[in-house]
């Protein structure tokens, strides 16, 4: 089961990524030659992101590119200043939030932490650390940027994720217009291929509808579907089947040729199934199911 990073303490983010009290130390005495450079930082950084056509189209404002650089170089001052605590984290994730919500790719942000990491241990790097204070603090540089990097991935993630699920909701209910056509008369146009998905779907959908305006006929219009096979026609005949338990009868019209000769050849019981070839047929039907009388 994937572990939601935001029910862990910070204690053990930090444990998880081998962190501790003496690496934080080695990157704050790193830190004390890095700090004063970091306007030099941001020279070289945005000379590298000038090269890059998806940050010019995020930068292409001036003002939005000095507001990014200030933070960035906000943000690089906590870095090395690493006081990591549940604030130090939030910022984190709030970095996560921001490049969700700018659409800036992770393949990007990767490559923008890695030129900051050689820009940070290579061209700013003056050598004022002993051989093995210099390989101590490039592994706890290294260790701390994994955990920040680990933090905004998974709010990113999960932001992107959740985008992506409300946008298949909406699709889902947008692929599903059930629409009330006459008192106590429901219509649904399926339009597409159904795959078992989509059939679930379209059944929830349906029953949430009659349970709303208590409908006691559905019509289910499958004149736009081109392709049934066994497990789409069986969701097909349980949605009739379960609009019956609701009192509600179901007629499904539109069925072509090549869709009953399907059914027919797939073996499935039609015998409980209210049929018509045309909508037409389906919506004459429906009005004697109700007792009205169209002139």
């Amino acid at each position: 089961m994937q572990t939601d990073l935001r029910e862990m303490k910070t204690s053990g983010l930090m444990k998880m990524h081998d962190l501790d009290e003496s690496d934080l130390v080695m990157v704050r005495k790193y830190g004390a030659i890095i700090t004063p450079k970091l306007e030099e930082y941001a020279v070289l950084f945005y000379e590298w992101i000038a090269e890059l056509p998806e940050y010019q189209l995020l930068f292409s404002n001036p003002e939005v590119m000095g507001r990014a650089r200030s933070e960035q170089i906000n943000y690089w001052r906590s870095f090395f200043n690493a006081r990591v605590d549940d604030t130090y984290v939030q910022e984190r994730r709030k970095i996560g939030e921001v490049h969700a919500r700018v659409g800036l790719s992770l393949p990007s942000y990767f490559a923008a932490m890695n030129v900051s990491f050689i820009i940070f241990t290579k061209k700013l790097y003056d050598g004022g650390l002993y051989s093995e204070e210099y390989s101590s603090a490039i592994s706890a540089l290294t260790k701390l940027m994994h955990f920040d990097i680990t933090i905004v991935v998974e709010t990113y993630s999960r932001l992107i994720n959740e985008r992506i699920s409300k946008q298949s909701k909406a699709l889902m209910e947008m692929s599903t217009p059930v629409t009330q056509i006459w008192q106590d008369i429901l219509m649904l146009p399926v339009v597409g291929i159904i795959d078992s998905k989509r059939a679930q779907d379209i059944m929830m959908t349906i029953l949430s509808r009659i349970g709303e305006t208590r409908a006691k006929v559905f019509i289910m219009d499958i004149s736009g579907v081109a392709v049934v096979d066994s497990a789409v026609a069986n969701h097909l005949f349980k949605i009739t089947k379960s609009t019956g338990l609701m009192g509600c009868t179901s007629l499904i019209s539109g069925i072509s040729p090549a869709i009953a000769q399907t059914i027919v050849n797939l073996g499935i019981n039609v015998d409980e199934v209210n049929s018509t070839a045309t909508l037409r047929d389906a919506l004459e039907q429906a009005f004697k199911i109700i007792g009205r009388t169209v002139t």
